[in-house]
């Protein structure tokens, strides 16, 4: 088991964002998390990866209590994420921006970085070697010194998960990577994670509105709605399941 959440709540003044949360994902996995807007889906992902400390309960990665740990440090022991909105350094290339998530594994100091000495100039050309690498494992290397704000929409995505990936996270939290696509973007997205879950070796938690996606790609499905879990289990048996119907569709259109 890699993740292990056990009576989540994130309580906002008197709102109840999420309550009585729990998963558990082994090494390996790819499972979506799904529900209608305002279920509590982000929240979840904010509270794994220490943007909010929760209420109640607690997550382990690994055996080992993350509950309430600072972001950093969070993405330290492997966990990374993308976000709902791209949230790129706009200005700053594409070599940049994954340079920017490399930058945490420099040992150089503030005098070696000054005095650009062979120790910071080794790690400096280190860092770029990788950088590189990871972007042409993704097909962006062909536009590492463009500015990430002016790649098309679906590049731009990628840019962002390369960018996670430049922490050499275990656990890979996708928060909506589909978003704004277009069918045949989002059946590239489908194969592009599929590929990155192998080569990279990652667990995935995905929220995704895109049934087809999630649908398509998700060993499991944990299904929420006003914060609480009402259905998990395979794409076929949540697809199936009234509960989930009457979520998204309401009792009188299911009816």
């Amino acid at each position: 088991m890699i993740l292990d959440i056990r009576g989540m709540k994130m309580q906002f003044g008197g709102l109840v964002a999420v309550n009585d949360f729990n998963l558990s994902l082994e090494h390996g996995e790819l499972v979506g998390l799904i529900g209608p807007n305002g279920a509590g889906k982000t929240t979840v992902f904010n509270v794994i990866t220490g943007v909010y400390a929760p209420t109640e309960g607690a997550i382990t990665l690994e055996g080992r209590d993350i509950t309430g740990m600072r972001p950093d440090l969070v993405t330290r022991l492997g966990i990374a994420r993308t976000f709902q909105n791209i949230r790129l350094f706009s200005r700053m290339s594409v070599m940049e921006n994954i340079l920017v998530s490399l930058h945490w594994r420099l040992k150089s100091g503030v005098f070696d970085a000054l005095t650009q000495n062979g120790k910071y100039r080794a790690e400096e050309a280190s860092m770029q070697s990788r950088a590189m690498d990871l972007l042409a494992r993704v097909n962006l290397d062909g536009v590492a010194d463009s500015p990430a704000g002016s790649l098309p929409y679906g590049s731009q995505r990628r840019l962002e998960i390369c960018r996670a990936l430049a922490t050499e996270p275990k656990l890979l939290l996708l928060d909506e990577p589909a978003a704004g696509m277009n069918p045949a973007e989002s059946i590239e997205l489908m194969k592009f994670i599929g590929r990155i879950r192998e080569e990279f070796g990652l667990t995935i938690l995905l929220i995704e509105h895109q049934m087809r996606v999630v649908m398509g790609i998700s060993e499991r499905i944990v299904v929420l709605d006003h914060g609480v879990i009402i259905s998990r289990g395979t794409p076929r048996e949540v697809s199936r399941d009234p509960r989930v119907i009457e979520a998204y569709l309401g009792v009188e259109k299911h009816a």
